[in-house]
């Protein structure tokens, strides 16, 4: 059974050296410290006040950045409050600290994403839409600032130290196109363009510096969008693209096709290049921008299930492409690097099944 390491950041104040390694001098001890893998910093930041302070301040992730230094983690949600996260480098399992909340914000439906150094959860507590922050300099979880127009099953990506929301619905069910950023820096929203529609239940990527929205359910009798937008943070100006996403369908008899209810679409971007995995047909498939079509490249990893695409997770892990998967006993971890050719998939990690997986959200830092 995989071990399960708790985060250590809580150190001894009796050692408070003002050094961090005194006989390499600080700009050595700096450099070593930049080449661990970030899993070790909860033990170093127990050493002594000094490197605390390099971590809880970021500044060793911020050199780490200008060095092109990036370690990506997977966070799970197997229960509402508590987070587990995964390092693929190491393949190593770790506690987050649980989420203080009530009854009413464990029974709501939440959205998470990962943008800087920080996860954010929405949810809602009694009559109100609350946003929760995860720090990872200080291993712990604080109030975050609302949305200017709190609201849920939103599409959102994160691009470094920024991320976008768009769309989703509202408290009284109504549909938006209202697009907000948050800046993990200064810890604020700032309110975009709308999209040209309203949608929710849609999912959002950043591609070549742009970011997009995929599919969804629109407003009045439209069923599922087919058309994705893309958004120029630029000219701050929107762009439809018709057809982009076509909905998902099951066929019945030889012609006569029923709408399935389904998850959001599972999209993930690796190299600027945009995938799919197809639930139904149980294929991954590629983007060609240029021709606004997608082909079949090959299949999804045997043995997990998926309810309509739920319980299905599909996301961008460096250069990897990663499938989640939750089967009868066991949900596995598998990855792959995308090539010229078919999946070909690895398996990093299986843990023994412990209920849903609710949600997953990759960070690089």
């Amino acid at each position: 059974m995989t071990s399960l390491i708790p985060f250590q950041y809580q150190g001894n104040d009796q050692n408070h050296s003002p050094s961090l390694i005194p006989q390499l001098g600080r700009d050595i001890s700096m450099s070593c410290l930049l080449r661990l893998s970030r899993s070790d910093y909860g033990s170093i930041a127990s050493l002594n006040r000094t490197f605390r302070s390099v971590i809880r301040t970021g500044e060793l992730y911020q050199l780490r950045r200008k060095m092109g230094i990036v370690e990506y983690w997977i966070y799970f949600f197997c229960d509402i409050l508590e987070c587990e996260a995964f390092d693929p480098n190491r393949g190593r399992w770790m506690h987050v600290p649980r989420m203080a909340s009530n009854q009413c914000f464990i029974s709501i439906d939440k959205e998470s994403l990962a943008v800087g150094m920080e996860l954010l959860v929405f949810g809602r507590e009694r009559m109100t839409r609350v946003v929760y922050r995860y720090s990872i300099l200080t291993n712990s979880w604080l109030s975050g600032p609302e949305m200017n127009v709190p609201r849920r099953l939103f599409a959102s990506a994160s691009l470094g130290e920024i991320a976008i929301v768009a769309g989703g619905c509202d408290h009284r069910s109504k549909i938006l196109s209202v697009v907000e950023l948050y800046n993990s820096n200064t810890k604020t929203w700032e309110t975009l363009p709308n999209m040209n529609k309203a949608r929710k239940m849609c999912s959002g990527v950043f591609m070549d510096g742009k970011f997009y929205v995929l599919g969804g359910i629109g407003e009045g009798r439209t069923m599922q969008l087919t058309c994705g937008e893309e958004f120029d943070l630029k000219t701050r100006k929107w762009r439809e693209i018709p057809n982009m996403f076509p909905p998902q369908t099951r066929e019945v008899g030889v012609a006569e096709r029923i709408f399935i209810t389904e998850a959001p679409p599972l999209v993930a971007v690796v190299n600027n290049v945009l995938y799919a995995a197809n639930y139904l047909q149980w294929e991954v498939r590629r983007y060609v921008k240029e021709r606004n079509k997608w082909v079949t490249i090959g299949s999804l990893p045997e043995g997990a299930t998926s309810l309509n695409g739920w319980g299905l997770e599909f996301r961008a892990c460096g250069d990897q492409l990663v499938v989640i998967g939750l089967g009868k006993t066991a949900f596995e971890i598998n990855s792959w690097v995308p090539d010229d050719g078919a999946p070909h998939w690895n398996l990093l990690a299986r843990r023994e099944s412990r209920g849903y997986v609710y949600n997953s959200i990759v960070m690089g830092c």
